[in-house]
């Protein structure tokens, strides 16, 4: 999963090595705590796997090993005279940054977080240099940030929380919703609720004939007597179909009487599980095999089911679902537990020039931040 707005929440407070480096002499080192806002710059987005693994080629580096080096900035050297200095951080230093962002931070992200780093660094001390954090809006910034991590945090302790799932609870909720996991091999019929409008008749050229207008009411009378015929049509096909007929050649009798053109639609659906049935057709999942329902009619047509095979699958073919579902559901309860624990009132004089209605879905839901 790709989390890369994470690298915008403020990061904690790190201690990072410094090494002023002077010509012609051993390097001592000095030591500086470094604060990144919330709303710095971000690295792009990538389309790469978070656990993508490190290229093979790529050897063991040590702890203790430098992995990244900022060159000219060293806050409370620069005016040491006739030195160079450098901030430098190790790999253990820079793991534990990219840990408290994202625990799971791919190679690609790391190399974008080393990239932006070192900018973040640099303008936040220029920033204080200027006296920038002084000033009331940063103070309510680094609020607002505040707030932001701490609710991240919480949702990632949810997350982790949600996720432990035992082997027990696995069997024993797929025991108690076994429907759920079976696997339906299903034919269906469509007979259209109308007749498709004529193309009329052609003159000599092949150009369309006028046809005569209808008033409203012919209107209304032909659309039923139509609704009358196809659902007459509908009931003769399910009788035949639950007489043994073949499906395919029923549909192109449907479609034929309809007046419908296309080709008519394949009236096998293969293998389906509950979730891929409308819920006003659920009813078809209780057929026997072999048996044809009874006419379902709703505002997509008439429809008439086959049940040709039931399976049942296992636990193990469904372990990772049954696991992925409880999680899910663990997390949305949590997160419902704490929507629903406060209300929230507003001054419409105040707000009346503000759209409202969907003002919270413009608002990122914690819940579905990825681990």
């Amino acid at each position: 999963m790709h989390r890369s707005w994470l690298l915008c929440a403020l990061l904690g407070s790190l201690a990072w090595g410094q090494t002023p480096t002077v010509a012609a002499s051993s390097m001592s080192t000095a030591r500086t705590n470094v604060q990144a806002t919330s709303q710095a710059a971000r690295p792009a987005a990538t389309e790469h796997d978070d656990n993508q693994p490190l290229p093979h080629s790529v050897p063991e580096i040590p702890m203790d090993a430098i992995v990244l080096t900022i060159k000219g900035f060293c806050p409370g050297q620069e005016s040491a005279p006739g030195s160079a200095c450098e901030t430098v951080i190790t790999r253990a230093q820079f793991e534990s940054l990219a840990s408290a962002i994202q625990p799971t931070m791919n190679p690609v992200m790391k190399r974008q977080l080393a990239s932006l780093y070192p900018r973040l660094l640099v303008m936040s001390h220029g920033a204080e240099t200027q006296g920038l954090d002084k000033e009331p809006h940063y103070q309510q910034m680094m609020a607002h940030a505040r707030m932001q991590i701490l609710m991240q945090a919480l949702t990632r302790k949810l997350q982790g929380e949600s996720a432990q799932v035992s082997d027990a609870e696995i069997t024993d909720y797929y025991q108690e919703h076994l429907e759920m996991f079976q696997v339906y091999t299903l034919q269906r019929l469509l007979v259209p609720l109308y007749k498709q409008s004529p193309e009329g008749d052609r003159d000599m050229k092949g150009a369309r004939k006028e046809q005569p207008a209808e008033t409203r009411e012919e209107q209304a009378a032909r659309r039923t007597a139509q609704a009358v015929e196809m659902t007459k049509l509908a009931e003769t096909l399910r009788a035949r179909a639950a007489a043994g007929e073949d499906f395919v050649s029923l549909q192109k009798e449907a479609f034929t009487a309809a007046g419908v053109k296309v080709e008519s639609p394949s009236t096998s659906m293969g293998k389906v599980r509950r979730s891929s049935i409308p819920t006003a057709h659920l009813a078809v999942l209780q057929l026997k095999e072999g048996e044809a329902s009874q006419l379902i009619s709703d505002a997509g047509g008439h429809y008439i089911y086959k049940l040709e095979l039931r399976e049942q699958l296992t636990l193990d073919q469904v372990r990772d679902e049954v696991r992925g579902t409880l999680i899910s559901d663990r997390l949305k309860d949590a997160m419902d537990k704490i929507q629903n624990s406060y209300t929230t009132e507003t001054n419409e004089a105040y707000f009346q020039n503000t759209p409202h209605k969907d003002a919270d879905r413009k608002v990122a839901n914690p819940a579905q931040s990825k681990p």
